[in-house]
């Protein structure tokens, strides 16, 4: 909620700054705000995208499949399989440093460089942790058998949510759409252009971002 607010004190304190420098008839106030990077910085750092959603693994000591009779007396006996599923939060992001971050403006055309956005939080609820098992008559679960497979869970839902082009395409958008919010008094007469650290094209002034 706190970033959202921010978010908006920066979006009116730039319009109020705008209608200003064109009541006064002020080119330097406009200029100002357009090359403002400490404000634009931190609008681009405040635009994270958070992401909620459910990871789940299954741990088992026995191969799928099997139906002989042999399988089945080791489910009968030996089998030890875990079922786990824990809710967890994300939030993606830019990590901004003086080498990474630059704006610009010649010719009425402002560009934005910011790095990639990446995976910059990632927490399991374990609080909220849902659990099965199915274990033989000779075998049982203790604590460190669902702390192994937390583990493991953590390890590869983390990897997943780090490598998804989905999310990081949709941090990304927001932060375009952002820029352009906080630009919009400007770009009836000026373009905007808002480069990423590794993209092939650049987005300009593209108004169908969601």
């Amino acid at each position: 909620m706190k970033k959202i607010i921010y978010i908006v004190v920066f979006v009116v304190v730039a319009a109020l700054m705008f209608w200003m420098g064109r009541f006064f008839g002020s080119k330097n106030t406009s200029q100002q705000i357009i090359s403002n990077s400490t404000i634009v910085k931190e609008i681009a750092e405040l635009s994270s995208l958070d992401v909620q959603g459910s990871a789940s693994i299954k741990r088992s000591n026995l191969e799928e499949g099997g139906s002989d009779w042999t399988d089945n007396l080791k489910k009968a006996f030996l089998e030890n399989t875990v079922w786990v599923t824990i809710p967890y939060e994300a939030k993606y992001g830019v990590d901004i440093n003086e080498k990474n971050f630059k704006v610009s403006i010649a010719q009425k055309h402002i560009v934005v460089e910011l790095p990639s956005p990446k995976l910059l939080s990632y927490e399991l609820k374990v609080d909220q942790m849902e659990t099965a098992n199915r274990k033989g008559l000779f075998l049982f679960q203790d604590d460190e058998t669902y702390t192994a497979v937390q583990k493991k869970l953590y390890q590869t839902s983390r990897a997943q949510l780090e490598n998804s082009p989905a999310y990081i395409q949709r941090s990304k958008n927001k932060i375009i759409a952002i820029m352009r919010e906080y630009y919009t008094p400007f770009l009836k007469d000026h373009t905007l252009e808002v480069r990423f650290d590794g993209d092939t094209v650049h987005v300009v002034n593209n108004t169908k971002l969601q």
